[in-house]
């Protein structure tokens, strides 16, 4: 009977599948909404977002009231054309308005934070704009965007990445950073940030993300943390060369139980 007993529990488990958890994410600097023609067609920006189907966006250079988008909310309309939920993180007051960055996100957000970045004084301030989520499966991961400084070889940026090594680096859940980081592969920032952080894009070709016209330099990113965490499944760059000065940049992770 034990014998019996054994064999059915060794068939049981041997037929056990577990669910795959896999995270599909965007990064896309949208050029405050203006489009390269300076339409203001949301509509463009929503198309090259909704043609990836992501769980999670990165958001760089957002609008919020300003009198240039007329008084506008720029997150909140992209959201609803993703039919996904939007949340503004401020960097600057602009235009009798704000400006910064934002995250779309398919799931339900159960925390978030907007956090100053390093800067010096007559300079543009930055932020990094940080979600915790809870995937369709259950597992509980943070989301985080930014966008690094632009100015070449620039000690802000380096500080900036330093910083969000320090913040973010031992964070309690599977993390995801995406954004524009203004800084090409192997330069200084992407050498800080890769200590801790495992880069998703091919090495042996990085697939240039700016200009959307004629890429010739990669700037936005996606990266991750614990870097034993996570597999790479898919990456992309998605071009549209009149919805925003950049191309999207996709890519779909596997979260290891």
């Amino acid at each position: 009977m034990k014998i019996i007993v054994l064999f059915i529990t060794t068939v049981m488990f041997q037929n056990i599948t577990f669910a795959q958890t896999t995270v599909t994410v965007m990064t896309y600097n949208i050029f405050h909404g203006a489009n390269t023609n300076e339409s203001f067609d949301f509509k463009k920006i929503a198309r090259v977002i909704n043609s990836v189907n992501p769980d999670l966006v990165a958001l760089q250079e957002v609008d919020f009231n300003t009198n240039r988008l007329s008084k506008r909310d720029l997150a909140s309309e992209i959201g609803l054309r993703t039919n996904m939920i939007s949340l503004f993180g401020k960097a600057i007051d602009y235009d009798d308005g704000e400006y910064g960055i934002a995250i779309l996100s398919k799931h339900e957000i159960i925390k978030w934070e907007n956090t100053a970045l390093p800067f010096e004084e007559g300079n543009e301030p930055r932020t990094i704009l940080n979600i915790v989520t809870t995937l369709s499966t259950s597992d509980t991961v943070s989301f985080i965007c930014t966008h690094l400084d632009y100015k070449p070889n620039s000690l802000e940026r380096i500080n900036q990445a330093n910083k969000i090594n320090e913040l973010y680096t031992s964070n309690k859940y599977p993390t995801i950073l995406a954004g524009d980081f203004n800084d090409v592969p192997n330069s200084p920032t992407l050498d800080i940030l890769s200590k801790y952080w495992e880069t998703t894009y091919d090495k042996t070709d990085s697939a240039k993300t700016f200009p959307s016209n004629k890429p010739d330099r990669k700037i936005d990113y996606i990266m991750f943390n614990p870097k034993d965490k996570w597999k790479i499944i898919h990456r992309e760059v998605i071009c549209d060369s009149i919805a925003s000065d950049h191309c999207g940049y996709f890519t779909e992770l596997e979260l290891i139980k």
